[in-house]
């Protein structure tokens, strides 16, 4: 759609060039890695070049790397395999993969600019045995930026499990394991750029002993997930992550400058966020009609989370920030890895024009 301009990245990336021809390459191996034959022995070598590749992007041991169908699939593997018998504490703003995972968890607050209440933590930590917990490095909604390695000392301290859902920011920011201090930690292929189908849980040595595995099979990723991988999906994600990262930050604020001349309000604009993102609520005008004027003028841009089978509601995020009367009004702006000044350009005249009318009809 060339006439069009996307910028809803974290729904999903355009497909890097470099991640499309890994894949269509790796389309042409006929075996299976489980093969012992030469087709196989040719599948397995790919496979495990690609583990390699991801572990090293995100300082990993390709040891520790468990390949998955994508980014719910790994949460929902740390939740289950190394949260089982733990007490559970989930932060309040944690995408509905790690939410609906652990519904009985015990809720960890954030601030009106989203970040997490480490004082809280410590508080919860220090309320019983050792507990799972679950903070992601950067929201999905707001883009904001989490204390990953202040709250990971303090589950060392209390001898807690923290895993971090890092979909949105592998690939956008710093996102090393070894360095965040983290026992668990998921990535999404096509979050980066690669095809959809393919995602990864990197494991702690000293957790991955008690991972146990979410789906059984033939005993592929070492027992930990069984299933015959989609090698097509894993080689574009290889590709996707070893690809240099884009600074969107000078876009991105281009754009919220133009909406905030229109009347918007930036959620989370006191905290460090993601480069790519922008949390924009237009008070008294509903996030669904924004979404839609947008798209029938030529911008494709989201409210909330796209997983919700296309509905809109009262985001969960911006309610957990203080911000309930904005949580319907606010829609997510999020630049691809190849936004151009001209999108943000049409996006700013576009987000201007509908501003200016839906506030007119409202008033």
């Amino acid at each position: 759609m060339p006439d069009r301009v996307y910028l809803d990245a974290n729904a999903t990336e355009p497909l890097r060039p470099a991640a499309r021809a890994a894949a269509l390459a790796a389309l042409d191996l006929t075996g299976n890695p489980a093969s012992v034959h030469g087709f196989g022995r040719a599948a397995r070598a790919l496979l495990e070049t690609a583990r390699e590749t991801i572990a090293a992007r995100f300082g990993a041991h390709p040891a520790d790397l468990v390949f998955t169908s994508g980014g719910t699939e790994a949460n929902a593997l740390a939740i289950a395999g190394l949260g089982a018998g733990r007490r559970r504490i989930v932060s309040a703003i944690e995408h509905a993969a790690v939410r609906e995972a652990a519904p009985d968890a015990a809720i960890l607050p954030v601030d009106r600019q989203g970040i997490a209440d480490l004082a809280q933590l410590a508080a919860l930590l220090a309320e019983g045995p050792p507990a799972f917990v679950a903070l992601m490095l950067a929201n999905n909604e707001t883009g904001v930026i989490q204390p990953i390695a202040e709250a990971a000392a303090l589950c060392r301290r209390f001898g807690a499990h923290l895993h971090v859902d890092a979909v949105q920011a592998a690939g956008r920011i710093a996102c090393d394991f070894s360095a965040l201090g983290a026992g668990s930690l998921a990535l999404s292929g096509h979050k980066l750029g690669g095809p959809a189908g393919a995602g990864a849980l990197l494991i702690a040595a000293d957790a991955a002993k008690r991972l146990a595995p979410l789906i059984a099979g033939g005993g592929q990723e070492r027992g930990r997930r069984g299933g015959t991988p989609p090698l097509a999906a894993i080689a574009g994600f290889a590709a996707a992550a070893a690809a240099t990262a884009v600074d969107l930050t000078f876009l991105r604020d281009a754009a919220e400058a133009a909406a905030v001349q229109a009347g918007a309000v930036v959620c989370g604009a006191g905290a460090p966020r993601l480069p790519n993102t922008t949390c924009l609520a237009l008070p008294g005008i509903k996030a669904e009609t924004q979404v839609i004027a947008l798209d029938l003028a030529g911008i494709a841009v989201s409210a909330g989370a796209a997983c919700s089978s296309g509905k809109i509601a009262q985001s969960h995020v911006l309610t957990a920030m203080g911000l309930a009367d904005l949580a319907g009004q606010a829609i997510r702006v999020s630049l691809p890895w190849n936004a151009t000044a001209d999108d943000i350009a049409a996006f700013a005249a576009a987000y201007r024009a509908i501003a200016a009318r839906l506030s007119r009809h409202a008033a």
